[in-house]
């Protein structure tokens, strides 16, 4: 009897799902109004549907398969692990530990003075240098945090917003001066500045300023044919003595300023020939 009624709730459920599946639900506040949404989706929901159109091949267009043919089995995940403290000298030897020990790639983290801009002799860095990451206030810092390690084969993620451009900035100048290829270098800056904003508070600029300077980077390292200014390099290299008593901060800001043609009406920064 128990058994008759396990078989009656079945079909009982089977029924209900079919009935789902020919059936329509509105959509809810906050929906896109556009999408058509079932409860449940069914074989005879796929009229007009094409596989090599709509799912395709793995490596293929339109992706839904793996960006790679083989996915994992040919080229592993990259794995990295979030780390930075204290100096750039110190991180260094950590990266270089983790790279040893099986990472593939680097994750950097960076301290609340560098988060939001402060050299760490500013009075208000006091107390929190090195502390939940790495200090850098300089090109020289970054070029001993990345000291030996091949910046065309590891690719770096930097958890860095209000001071994204400028860090993303220092990297590329770094991988010149090591002799690397920009074109090969890889890896993502966090450029999230909505978030400092509503959680963390780390920014430093207005909501509007702070959106404009964050699409820069975004549309500069989305152009194939962009490529660092030969002053890049020696902007930073050799800063004027007006700049050294303005202040690091100060100098780092400018030599962006001088590398990058900034537009007040476009959102794009373009590569200086």
């Amino acid at each position: 009897m128990v058994y008759t009624g396990l078989i009656r709730a079945r079909r009982a459920r089977q029924q209900k799902i079919k009935m789902a599946g020919e059936s329509k639900v509105e959509p809810q506040i906050g929906d896109l109004k556009t999408i058509d949404a079932h409860p449940l989706y069914t074989p005879a929901n796929l009229q007009n549907w094409d596989y090599d159109r709509d799912v395709g091949y793995p490596g293929e267009f339109p992706y839904t398969r793996g960006v790679q043919t083989t996915m994992y089995r040919g080229r592993l995940w990259t794995m990295r692990q979030y780390a930075g403290m204290g100096d750039a000298e110190e991180s260094n030897k950590r990266y270089k530990y983790l790279l040893a020990h099986g990472t593939t790639g680097l994750s950097v983290a960076f301290d609340l003075p560098t988060q939001i801009g402060l050299d760490s002799d500013h009075p208000m860095a006091a107390g929190e240098v090195g502390k939940v990451g790495v200090a850098i206030d300089s090109v020289e810092d970054m070029e001993r945090l990345f000291a030996g390690i091949d910046l065309e084969k590891i690719s770096t993620s930097m958890t860095i917003n209000a001071t994204a451009s400028i860090l993303l900035a220092l990297y590329i100048a770094v991988a010149k001066r090591s002799g690397a290829d920009i074109r090969k270098i890889s890896g993502t800056v966090q450029n999230d500045i909505l978030k400092e904003y509503i959680a963390r508070g780390t920014y430093i600029y207005p909501p509007h300023q702070a959106m404009r300077i964050i699409t820069d980077p975004d549309t500069t390292c989305a152009k194939p044919e962009a490529r660092p200014s030969r002053k890049l390099r020696s902007r930073w290299a050799m800063p004027s003595p007006t700049l050294k008593r303005r202040g690091r901060l100060d100098w780092k800001l400018t030599a962006l300023r001088r590398a990058f043609r900034f537009s007040s009406t476009r959102t794009t920064i373009s590569w200086k020939k």
